[in-house]
């Protein structure tokens, strides 16, 4: 249930701060006075387009803060907390903040919220028929969404309409297919072909790099071992060498060091200098053992290096590259194979299509039932709002090659006048009928409807005497379980609701501002009197006001 409302900068409106309660309450006032106005504002709160239109004139921003109870919204405390968008217990605050430039900002329980968080939130919470909605109610789509709505079966139609284009998907990749599959053919043989040829050749990963390596090796092996040798003499083998020499300059400083301490370090360098050749000339004589001249593997590594260059040219890469072209061909292959597989398609389709078709019978069997039903409802209603002797049918056009709709086209048709067959509701119903049915339909579908709170804006336009009084005891009747707020300007609406308010304009210092006024005893059957007599406001009229006041308190 709506709580509280802050309004600021919004439109004529600087500063309001307004207390709702359950039950019915009933917005009145002058035309242009701003009664809309409200309405628009709490819209916004709840994630309705913004621009910087409704930034009042003169200021940076325009802010809309809705409080409510969360009592009776099915779900919305689990969305919340998986959005972790909580706030405080059986609570919910929507803010909604439009600059002067245009920029929104929104924000649930203070956290920061996209526009389409505050719609989810605000479709647990509340239900608003706008002024125009007998104008949507003329649409083919906003028919078959209100029936779908009423019946609870928006799920359902949400899922037909997937299935369908799941089953339209798959068909056209089937035709597609079809079209195409010379060119799809030609294609996965071209790729066929090339991954062949590198799988023939095989290279593999870091293969390019140890070749490159070995090859440097063998070609140059006579060349490594007659230096390796070279070296090995220069260490330790030829006379002179570098080992002897060192182990004599050794052998002479050690026979010294007992005569003079500080040549005992010098005596360390030479040890170890003379270790480390002894280690190098076995190093070197290992790898001049290991070195060997073969040229068949020679000849070996440079043929593989042969193909592998060959290989890189033809696919243009480098031929470090081939195993990963290797790869991607065979990624490519696979992918082909099931799109150039009609029986694949042809059974991905059929699965498609049956899926659609089993759910779009089913919610062609739900919306059989629902359509009779809310023929009978809107029927008995038209009955009280003064269309006596008409009848109201929801026809179900087949269409056979299904749509995303489902299986049928809703159409609402009516009859005005007994014994004449329905025809579609575009092309019988006047002006003023189609508010009265357009209101007994809103009726009733919020009857059906989970949300605490009901707006409705102006929807009584086009009716008036009793009917508007039959309309007032519908309102009053919604409101004795959730809470109606109505718009109207007719004095037989407002003097069944619970609660009753005057919104007023007024100039203040030049700049002009709406109010809202609470009204209680003499001052509601003012305002009642108001709307019923116009500017001149007699004592009959106060009379008739008050009559008006105490029959809506029955």
């Amino acid at each position: 249930m709506l709580l509280h409302l802050s309004i600021r900068e919004f439109a004529i409106v600087d500063r309001l701060e307004l207390d709702f309660a359950g039950g019915f309450t009933a917005l009145t006032g002058e035309t242009g006075a701003g009664k809309s106005i409200l309405i628009d504002a709490l819209a916004l709160a709840l994630g309705e387009r913004a621009d910087a239109d409704v930034v009042r004139a003169g200021a940076d921003r325009a802010e809309v803060i809705a409080e409510f109870a969360t009592d009776g919204a099915r779900g919305l405390d689990a969305w919340l907390a998986e959005a972790a968008l909580e706030g405080d217990p059986g609570r919910l605050l929507l803010r909604r903040v439009v600059d002067r430039n245009g920029r929104s900002r929104a924000f649930v329980n203070g956290h920061a919220a996209t526009v389409q968080q505050l719609r989810e939130a605000s479709d647990a919470l509340v239900d608003v028929h706008g002024q125009h909605a007998h104008q949507s109610l003329l649409r083919t789509d906003a028919q078959r969404d209100l029936l779908d709505g009423h019946a609870g079966l928006a799920k359902l139609a949400a899922d037909v309409a997937a299935a369908y284009r799941a089953w339209r998907a798959a068909a056209s990749a089937r035709t597609g297919y079809e079209k195409d599959a010379s060119a799809r053919t030609a294609e996965r043989d071209r790729i066929a072909w090339q991954a062949d040829e590198l799988a023939r050749i095989a290279a593999k990963e870091g293969e390019w790099d140890a070749l490159s390596q070995e090859h440097s090796r063998l070609a140059h092996a006579a060349s490594l071992a007659e230096g390796a040798q070279a070296a090995l003499d220069a260490v330790s083998e030829a006379d002179g060498s570098a080992s002897a020499a060192v182990s004599s300059a050794a052998s002479r400083i050690r026979a010294l060091v007992q005569y003079d301490a500080s040549l005992g370090e010098i005596l360390a360098m030479l040890e170890s200098a003379s270790a480390q050749l002894q280690e190098a000339g076995y190093g070197l004589r290992h790898y001049r053992d290991r070195v060997e001249l073969d040229p068949a593997r020679l000849r070996d590594v440079e043929a593989r290096i042969d193909a592998l260059h060959g290989a890189g040219r033809k696919f243009r890469v480098p031929p470090s590259e081939l195993p990963i072209l290797a790869a991607s061909l065979a990624e490519q292959l696979a992918r082909l194979d099931v799109a150039v597989d009609p029986d694949a398609l042809i059974a991905a389709e059929t699965a498609a299509r049956e899926q659609y078709e089993t759910l779009a019978a089913k919610l062609s069997a739900e919306r059989k039932a629902a359509a009779a039903k809310l023929g009978k409802q809107v029927t008995a209603a038209m009955k009280e709002l003064a269309m006596s002797g008409g009848r109201f049918e929801v026809a179900l056009n087949a269409v056979e090659a299904g749509s995303p709709g489902g299986n049928e086209e809703v159409e609402f048709q009516v009859t005005t006048n007994p014994g004449m067959p329905a025809r579609p509701l575009a092309k019988v119903a006047s002006g003023g009928e189609l508010s009265r049915l357009s209101l007994a339909i809103q009726v009733i579908t919020s009857r059906s409807a989970r949300v605490p709170t009901m707006i409705f804006d102006e929807v009584d336009s086009g009716i008036g005497g009793a009917v508007a009084e039959i309309v007032g005891r519908k309102m009053k009747a919604l409101g004795a379980d959730r809470q109606v707020l109505c718009v109207t300007h007719l004095p037989q609406v407002a003097a069944q609701a619970d609660h009753q308010w005057s919104v007023a304009k007024g100039a203040m210092n030049g700049v002009v501002r709406s109010q809202v006024t609470p009204l209680e005893g003499k001052a509601r059957i003012e305002e009642l009197a108001r709307m019923l007599g116009g500017t001149e406001i007699t004592a009959t009229t106060r009379k008739h006001a008050a009559e008006l006041l105490e029959q809506g308190g029955r």
